[in-house]
């Protein structure tokens, strides 16, 4: 049976907070609204509930999973990143965008990508998951919550336990999210002084940090 937490979204309510956290500590996978549309997350270091998310998803694991972080404090634990990138991160950051960089040591190498070392990261806007996070004192792993064979992310808790009736341990609802998935940019080729690789354009303005469509 599916738990359905209701959160208030400006103030949610520590106690239900604090379930939540407690039960990704114990292996669950959970629905979670961020700034652009639902993911689904779990414990990183969980490795059982790292590979039930891929089989929601049906996901390989060539398929970026991204390190949900508080800020770009504890992003820098888990990533290798220049001067250049972190003003660029600093920009961006927390919204709606999620940035591959090359993991560091901290990242255990099964969630990284296999062949390029790499890592998505993101620093998401929503309080509530912002307040999980702190409650976790560690970043989540997720990844957008698509269903298998579609497109278009989902955005609401009904839709989702419509969808996902007995596969997720909770849903969490605060009311609808947007329906777009974030901007993922590639900032691996700064580097080496090129510009950053437009992955997928989502929710986030490449303008309003600074970059031109590609």
């Amino acid at each position: 049976m599916t738990t359905l937490f209701e959160v208030y979204p400006e103030n949610p309510q520590p106690r239900i907070i604090k379930q939540a956290a407690d039960m990704l500590r114990k292996g669950a996978i959970l629905a979670v609204p961020t700034d652009s549309s639902y993911a689904l997350v779990c414990h990183l270091d969980d490795k059982n509930a790292v590979d039930r998310l891929r089989r929601i998803r049906q996901i390989n694991d060539k398929h970026h999973l991204t390190l949900l972080c508080r800020d770009l404090s504890e992003l820098a634990n888990y990533a290798r990143v220049d001067n250049r990138q972190y003003r660029l991160l600093k920009l961006a950051t927390p919204g709606p965008y999620t940035f591959i960089l090359e993991a560091s040591k901290e990242v255990p190498k099964r969630l990284s990508h296999p062949s390029r070392k790499t890592i998505g990261l993101r620093v998401p806007d929503r309080k509530g998951l912002q307040l999980l996070l702190e409650e976790l004192g560690e970043p989540l792993l997720a990844t957008t919550l698509i269903a298998p064979g579609e497109t278009e992310p989902l955005n609401d808790a009904e839709s989702i336990l419509e969808r996902f009736p007995h596969e997720l341990d909770a849903v969490v609802d605060s009311g609808a999210c947007p329906s777009e998935p974030t901007t993922v940019l590639d900032l691996t080729p700064m580097a080496a002084n090129n510009p950053p690789t437009l992955v997928r354009q989502g929710l986030g303005s490449l303008d309003s940090i600074g970059l031109q469509a590609q």
